[in-house]
């Protein structure tokens, strides 16, 4: 089984997809668009015709396309397209073998919720592959494949370039690489960009100290406003998950 937690869904590994030429048009045109300028296939250096061979293989309801993202101490960032037919989407999650549950980053489709992760995190999980866990390894991709559930109000100076970076590995000209990783990070069409910060101690929780080193959101259409980003938890894995993450607090 590729990951848990959703009986009898026709999930099938979807590393395999990322070859198609149209590919990172169809996982990324949409969240190009800006009020300035309307995404088409061509920014990604593929015509129509293979944008849309790669959207259909992306959503096809007999084969739930999962890649896998393997990080740091077993952890794994998932990218689920749960194609149901009335209601398709695509899921983004952490998975590790000892947790009981996934933790959520965010959902894009009809019933989106987000920002999934912050810059710091993203980066990090891109640049930590485990290679001895199946999965995408290389950084660009990774990068990419997570790139739709950011929304970081703090990016930091180098970010467009990372991003036209993680472009260009993918075979685009390194100007319009450029552009399109401004368009790639101007306003997200979900959701506003967030601020991340490591709890502290809340009144409500009746003194008990926050699990160390794990960000949270202050958006609340974010799955990890006010909530622990994996719930059931320990907090030794916690710790191993804000380690992980590249997130623990080194002071």
């Amino acid at each position: 089984m590729l990951t848990e937690g959703f009986v009898n869904a026709p999930i099938v590994a979807g590393e395999e997809l990322q070859g198609l030429p149209g590919f990172w048009a169809a996982h990324l045109m949409w969240l190009s668009e800006t009020a300035e300028y309307d995404p088409v296939p061509e920014w990604f250096g593929v015509d129509g015709a293979d944008a849309d061979a790669a959207l259909d293989a992306l959503t096809d309801e007999d084969r739930w396309p999962l890649f896998r993202i393997p990080f740091g101490g077993g952890h794994t960032a998932n990218v689920l397209g749960v194609n149901f037919p009335d209601d398709p989407g695509t899921e983004y999650f952490i998975t590790h073998p000892d947790w009981g549950r996934h933790g959520r980053l965010a959902g894009l489709g009809g019933h989106h919720a987000g920002p999934g992760l912050s810059w710091r995190e993203l980066h990090h999980i891109a640049r930590t592959p485990d290679l001895t866990a199946p999965g995408t390894h290389a950084e660009h991709a990774r990068l990419l494949l997570l790139l739709p559930v950011l929304g970081d109000r703090d990016l930091p100076e180098d970010a467009t370039d990372t991003v036209g970076d993680a472009l260009t590995s993918t075979g685009l000209p390194a100007v319009e690489a450029r552009s399109l990783a401004e368009a790639l990070l101007a306003d997200h069409p979900l959701w506003e960009p967030a601020e991340w910060e490591l709890a502290s101690a809340s009144p409500l929780s009746g003194g008990r100290e926050p699990f160390q080193g794990i960000l949270h959101c202050d958006e609340p259409l974010s799955p990890r406003f006010g909530t622990h980003l994996a719930r059931g938890i320990t907090r030794e894995q916690s710790d191993r998950l804000a380690h992980a993450l590249g997130t623990w607090p080194t002071t």
